[in-house]
């Protein structure tokens, strides 16, 4: 799994070398490869580090590790720093010459702070009341990244959560019920949709009546009802660019050249990629600098126009294989904590793989979320390099 982190680590620093060759040098992607490179160098000293740490020190850090990050994301919505692809985002803190971002750090000390809570419990969670610490505890720094806003990091937290729970031995019918408000949120864009969704729900909790407290199946259908009820209100409080990146999603061609323009580009750059690119450096789309954020969010679309279908292909496989080692060291582990973590660290870096890849082909809305090991940023490449080494350190027996 290391020697993979570093050849999707060096393979990324080269991605991102060519996402600086352009017809017209561009101030914003020149030179992002040394200073990638040189935080690859920072995270590699990082894992060497945190891999011998011992394993009962991790486990004794999670609750303060959570709690600094939570003082991290609430000081970025006073200090924060403008940063990224959205105007007027918030997102960094400056420390002298040096900016980080807390969102990434607060990744980690999630992953930490879910598992040591759902390890230090006596068996698996039966109910929706057992549900509610967890979902708690995930949720404060979600909203606040909310608030920021980012919604790409956002969703980074709902997939430790449901990872969290998932290995926790939590039945996938209160999996469903928890998510279901936030389904209810999305199909509120059809009264016809969601009405039947609703009537579904109705017929669900029914059957499974025996399983659950009346006081919850209330509760259920009535944040259910709250959600769709609330879903106009919400879409007026997005901002315009959050907006449109969901309009665009549906219908790119409503605004080709303003809010579509970058899906638009993405899966032009793909798929006259072909089957095996165009070559190192020769992307026309890239190099005539049509692509947004080529180096960051865009990354693979880069790839799959330099390098083709098979390139493409590798890389996902890369990362399905990455996922995989993750699975089966979580599965190898006796110790609870251990066994969360690694989880943890698959739900998070699953969602970053499935949006990011999804959003470049329009599979996704476009939100800003970078890919593992690929895109350029410093402050993720230390923690995908942080996840790993707890990944190594927590998978070995003391």
């Amino acid at each position: 799994m290391v020697a993979l982190a570093l050849g999707l680590s060096l393979f990324g620093v080269a991605m991102i070398y060519s996402a600086g060759v352009l017809n017209v040098p561009s101030p914003i992607t020149e030179g992002a490869w040394r200073r990638q490179f040189l935080w690859l160098a920072v995270s590699l000293v990082a894992f060497v580090v945190i891999s011998r740490v011992r394993a009962g020190w991790i486990e004794w850090i999670a609750y303060p590790t959570y709690g600094a990050a939570v003082i991290l994301l609430a000081a970025t919505l006073v200090v924060g720093t403008g940063a990224g692809t959205a105007e007027g985002v918030g997102r960094w803190i400056a420390v002298g010459p040096v900016r980080f971002q807390p969102a990434e750090f607060a990744k980690l000390a999630a992953v930490l702070g879910l598992a040591r809570f759902l390890s230090s419990r006596d068996g698996s969670p039966e109910s929706l009341k057992d549900l509610v610490a967890p979902a708690t505890l995930m949720g404060l720094p979600l909203v606040l990244v909310m608030l920021q806003p980012d919604l790409g990091t956002a969703l980074a937290f709902v997939g430790i959560l449901f990872a969290g729970l998932y290995w926790a031995g939590t039945p996938p019918l209160l999996l469903f019920l928890l998510a279901s408000p936030g389904i209810a949120l999305i199909l509120a864009f059809s009264t016809m949709v969601w009405s039947a969704y609703f009537v579904g729900l109705i017929v669900l909790i029914y059957l499974f009546r025996y399983r659950l407290y009346l006081a919850e199946s209330v509760g259920i259908l009535l944040a259910n009802l709250a959600a769709g009820t609330v879903a106009n209100p919400l879409w007026g409080q997005l901002a315009d660019y959050q907006k449109n990146r969901l309009l665009v999603f549906l219908d790119p061609g409503m605004d080709p050249r303003g809010a579509g323009w970058n899906l638009i580009q993405s899966k032009v750059a793909i798929g006259s990629g072909g089957l095996t690119g165009k070559g190192f450096t020769q992307g026309t789309q890239k190099r005539l600098d049509f692509l947004p954020e080529q180096h960051t969010d865009f990354i693979f679309s880069v790839i799959g126009e330099e390098l083709g279908f098979i390139g493409s292909v590798l890389v996902v496989l890369g990362f399905g294989f990455l996922l995989f080692r993750l699975v089966r060291m979580a599965e190898a582990v006796d110790d609870p904590f251990a066994g969360l973590v690694l989880f943890g660290i698959f739900g998070a870096w699953l969602v970053h793989i499935f949006i990011n890849i999804g959003m470049t082909i329009g599979l996704v809305p476009i939100t800003g979320i970078p890919l593992p090991f690929l895109s350029y940023g410093g402050t993720f490449l230390l923690t995908c390099w942080a996840f790993t080494a707890l990944a190594v350190r927590l998978a070995q027996e003391d």
